[in-house]
């Protein structure tokens, strides 16, 4: 009885530790594709490429950073051609939602936005897009240059509104309104190869 006694209170004091970890951090998920990938007007994700670009989006559970699935993305984004591949509201695909509801949010206490990606080395440029409450897109880049799972923090004050491209309603005003609605991974053109991402959530203060 001593014994189990001994290990019961170990083990309350080892779950109060892992408690206290993970408050530490107390980012908020708002993605992990724990989903049935799907394309077009019932599905959930909006995916597309054009211009001599291609695409294919599928959910990966041999190589995932958490939960029981990554999101895996093979390309080929040649020269004059676009890839997107975007999780949110008010997408084409209407199942395409986060985890949570950009209204449920309170963005005012986050200041950065992070995901995780399984990198080859490839060097290929990686554009990481979100769409603001006035339907502006916003662009921060990064490399994979790396080989494995990264986590990526993009910062809000580092995005830069796209001036190659914005959509037709968007109000164009050079300001990140909040509450951001959509998350957009695109790999940029001169590249071709495979990507997983996974585990997208907001970075508190």
């Amino acid at each position: 009885m001593k014994k189990i006694g001994f290990l019961t209170t170990v083990l309350v004091l080892l779950a109060a530790g892992a408690g206290s970890c993970l408050a530490e951090g107390n980012n908020l998920l708002i993605d992990d594709f724990e989903i049935v990938v799907s394309n077009g007007p019932e599905g959930t994700v909006d995916f597309g490429s054009g211009n001599g670009s291609s695409v294919q989006v599928t959910g990966a559970a041999d190589i995932k950073n958490s939960g029981n699935q990554a999101l895996k993305v093979v390309y080929d984004a040649v020269d004059g051609g676009y890839i997107y591949v975007s999780r949110g509201s008010g997408l084409d695909a209407k199942n395409a939602n986060w985890a949570i509801k950009p209204s449920d949010v309170k963005w005012e206490e986050y200041s950065a936005v992070s995901f995780y990606v399984y990198g080859t080395d490839s060097k290929a440029k990686i554009a990481f897009d979100i769409k603001d409450n006035g339907g502006e897109a916003w662009r921060f880049i990064t490399e994979d240059d790396f080989v494995g799972w990264k986590r990526v923090v993009c910062n809000f004050d580092k995005f830069l509104a796209r001036d190659d491209w914005q959509p037709n309603d968007a109000d164009k005003n050079g300001q990140l309104d909040f509450p951001i609605k959509v998350f957009q991974f695109e790999p940029l053109p001169g590249s071709k190869g495979t990507l997983y991402f996974d585990t997208v959530e907001l970075v508190r203060k």
